[in-house]
């Protein structure tokens, strides 16, 4: 049985590791070639070996996802093998966590750039693509952290907002050429930056993160289908949305229970 993404061409930056790793494998299992692109060579050829012993198609790159020219590559990449782009997962993301009065202007800068400009990179060299094509889909990972504000995260907080919102904007231009654009807003997922920001205490913060009405943290193969829907047919009349896929986190006032 053919899969949804059969003779069509994924890209997915951070692909190496967490959310994009298991994006990477969802769209290989639905029959699309894919191109793996990350900071890190090494997370990358990894995923990319494992998925072509499965007998995907699939190529990998290492690349700075806030970097034009590491994006272009890896663009050129996918049109080199395959000759098309038909979605394109904008996965990068970084985060420090530190008081606003403590950030430095380095640290503040690093941050958009991998987040934010990062997303902006992958639509603005992905885009003109797409329109040849007459079709596309644009995938982006915003966080429930671009909705709501975190206790020092607000570096990070102010690029998931400019990712939602953005995501917006892209999608309102590009609505008439069949290019889809949407966002994914994950909440505390099982991924090495989760187990990273839990520092000498990974076992409290989970703890914390599983207090959400579902009781757990989240999967990235969990955000994985919700990439993947989006950016399917499926989701054929969706377009300009932030999905939000946090285990019902914020549909909580943080009221106590009233019975």
């Amino acid at each position: 049985m053919a899969g949804k993404f059969e003779n069509k061409v994924a890209l997915i930056t951070a692909g190496g590791s967490g959310i994009g790793a298991a994006t990477a494998r969802r769209f290989a299992a639905e029959g699309a070639s894919i191109v793996i692109a990350d900071i890190s060579g090494t997370r990358a050829e990894q995923v990319a070996t494992e998925i072509a012993k499965q007998g995907g198609q699939v190529k990998w790159i290492k690349m700075d996802a806030s970097d034009p020219e590491g994006v272009q590559a890896a663009i050129r990449l996918a049109l080199d093998n395959w000759g098309r782009l038909d979605v394109t997962f904008n996965n990068a993301g970084h985060s420090v966590a530190a008081l606003l009065e403590d950030i430095t202007l380095e640290t503040w800068n690093r941050i958009l750039a991998v987040t934010l400009t990062s997303v902006f990179l992958g639509m603005k060299y992905s885009l003109p693509i797409m329109r040849k094509q007459g079709s596309g889909a644009i995938v982006n990972t915003a966080s429930i952290s671009g909705l709501v504000g975190d206790y020092g995260m607000s570096a990070y907080n102010a690029a998931k907002a400019g990712v939602v919102n953005l995501t917006r904007a892209a999608a309102l231009e590009n609505a008439k050429h069949k290019i889809r654009v949407n966002c994914v807003c994950p909440g505390p997922i099982n991924t090495r930056v989760t187990q990273l920001l839990g520092g000498n205490d990974p076992a409290g913060l989970r703890e914390k993160f599983n207090q959400n009405p579902l009781g757990r943290i989240g999967e990235p193969e969990e955000i994985a289908n919700a990439v993947v829907f989006l950016a399917s047919e499926e989701a054929s009349l969706i377009t300009g949305a932030a999905i939000v896929a946090d285990g019902g986190l914020t549909a909580h006032t943080g009221a106590p229970h009233f019975v």
